[in-house]
């Protein structure tokens, strides 16, 4: 499942790596809006590397909001967990790397996601089987975006994860301005409801992420709320 690159990438070549990556169904703006977050994380947060992709106590991250991965896979590729070669077939019928990733196909993929309203239930699940088996150090993220948000599925989750004080789950919600109904106070004013350590920050700010993404959340689960410029609709459903 280890994959190795002789290339050095870095943030200024994931454009040119989402570039390679061609077709219809891209989702573009699903795409780079997660982009920088995705970055910040896998260059500076996340204790996991293709060598480590299998070790039980590297830390998990559950892409939910699966339509348009082409960051996902243009970070995977520049961190060395597929090769950069796989892009050029993005969507096609026999390349790995589909329009929602399959974790049986994609090196580095934790779950399938696709399915709007999974990823933060699985993490939920994720983080107590972690607790379960002694695994106390393995951190959890999930990264869902803001339409996806009203999904019950999540509401559930996040309503549980607080009070059972599941401090190694961490979700990011990249908020693009497109979900259908308002929340009054805010995004992160429903985990600050359900007990949850919470901050908003603007999503295209490394430094901002970095700090948000290793604040101490001592005994609480802990959301990031990422600001992205508005997406623009051009006949795509806001759920996705």
């Amino acid at each position: 499942m280890t994959t190795t690159t002789e290339h050095t990438y870095g943030y200024a070549d994931l454009p040119r790596l989402m570039g390679l990556m061609t077709g219809d169904e891209k989702h573009g703006p699903a795409a780079t809006s997660t982009l920088d977050a995705l970055w910040v994380l896998y260059d500076r947060v996340l204790r996991v590397t293709p060598e480590r992709a299998d070790d039980p106590a590297r830390d998990r991250f559950l892409l939910s909001k699966g339509h348009g991965p082409m960051a996902y896979y243009a970070v995977l590729a520049a961190k060395g967990f597929l090769p950069v070669e796989w892009l050029e077939g993005f969507g096609a019928y026999d390349s790995p790397l589909g329009h929602h990733p399959d974790r049986v196909l994609v090196p580095g993929a934790e779950i399938g996601s696709g399915s709007l309203g999974h990823g933060l239930p699985i993490a939920v699940g994720t983080a107590l089987g972690l607790k379960a088996r002694g695994l106390t150090e393995p951190r959890v993220w999930v990264l869902v975006g803001d339409a996806e948000m009203d999904e019950g599925s999540n509401h559930e989750a996040v309503a549980y994860a607080g009070p059972a004080g599941l401090e190694q789950l961490h979700a990011l919600v990249i908020d693009n301005a497109s979900a259908s109904y308002a929340r009054p106070g805010g995004i992160a004013a429903r985990f600050e409801a359900a007990g949850w350590s919470t901050e908003t920050v603007d999503g295209r700010d490394h430094d901002a992420l970095h700090t948000a993404f290793t604040a101490p959340h001592p005994g609480r689960p802990r959301v990031v709320v990422a600001r992205v410029e508005p997406k623009e609709f051009s006949g795509e459903p806001k759920s996705k």
